[in-house]
C-alpha cells in the first residue's frame, strides 16, 4: 500500500490542517466543515492525477478542442457522520461519480474506555466492480472503522482501485492498514499522521472528536 502524507509537503493543505486543529478555530463550526471540505477537494485533485485518461472531442462554439478526460468510474464512499463534509470536497471535484455510505462508529468493550470495537449497522452502495472507489473518513485511528467500511463496500463488488483519504491518522492506524493490505495496490492520503494515540484511542496531538466539531456533541 503506498502512503502519502501531506504534512511532508509544502502546500495550502497545511493551513486547513493549522485551522482544523486550532481551538480558537474549531468554535466556528461552519469553517470547521469547510476546511474538511477543502482538505477533499485537494486529496481529490491529486487522485485525478493518477487516473486513467483518454483524448475526447469537445464541440466549441467556432470549432473541436480535443480534452484528455479520466475514464475510471469512480464512487465516493463515506463514512458517517464526521466523513459527510470531507465527502462534500470529494464530490465537488468528482461532482459526476456514484456515492456510497456506510455506518461505522466506535464503542468502548470495557468500562475503562480503553478497549474499543467498531459497529457497522447501515450500508448504501452501487456495484462496485470494476469501479475506483475512494473512501473518505477524516479521522484514522486504529483502522478499524476503514477496514471494516471497506470490507463493507466490498460485499458489493470488488473495485479495480481504492483511495483511502483521512485528514489526520495515527502512525498506528497507518501501520495496521499497511499491515492488513499490504499485498493490495492501494493509496492512503493523510492530512497529516500524528505519533500516538491515548488511552481512549484517539489521535494525539489529533484534533479531538471530528464528528462533535463539525455537528454538535452527541450523547
Amino acid at each position: 500500500m503506498k502512503i502519502i502524507n501531506f504534512a511532508d509537503q509544502t502546500t495550502v493543505v497545511n493551513k486547513y490542517m493549522a485551522e482544523l486543529r486550532e481551538v480558537q478555530y474549531q468554535k466556528n463550526r461552519a469553517l470547521f466543515r469547510c476546511n474538511l471540505e477543502r482538505v477533499g477537494e485537494v486529496m481529490a485533485y491529486e487522485i485525478s492525477r493518477t487516473l486513467d485518461y483518454a483524448v475526447k472531442d469537445v464541440q466549441t462554439p467556432l470549432g473541436i478542442a480535443p480534452t484528455r478526460l479520466y475514464t475510471d468510474r469512480i464512487v465516493l464512499g463515506t463514512i458517517f457522520r464526521a466523513g459527510l463534509p470531507f465527502h462534500q470536497g470529494f464530490l465537488n471535484v468528482f461532482d459526476e461519480a456514484d456515492n456510497a455510505f456506510v455506518s461505522a462508529y466506535r464503542f468502548y468493550k470495557d468500562k475503562e474506555c480503553h478497549e474499543v470495537g467498531i459497529h457497522i449497522d447501515y450500508l448504501a452502495t452501487p456495484d462496485l466492480t470494476g469501479r475506483t472507489l475512494i473512501i473518505a473518513d477524516p479521522m484514522l485511528a486504529t483502522g478499524g472503522s476503514m477496514e471494516l467500511g471497506l470490507k463493507a463496500f466490498e460485499t458489493k463488488g470488488i473495485p479495480a482501485k481504492v483511495h483511502l483519504c483521512c485528514a489526520i491518522a495515527s502512525q498506528q492506524g497507518v501501520d495496521y492498514l499497511a499491515s492488513a493490505f499490504r499485498d493490495a495496490d492501494y493509496t492512503l492520503w493523510c492530512g497529516a499522521i500524528d505519533p500516538g494515540l491515548n488511552d481512549h484511542m484517539y489521535i494525539v496531538p489529533g484534533l479531538g472528536d471530528a464528528g462533535d466539531l463539525a455537528y454538535g456533541e452527541k450523547l
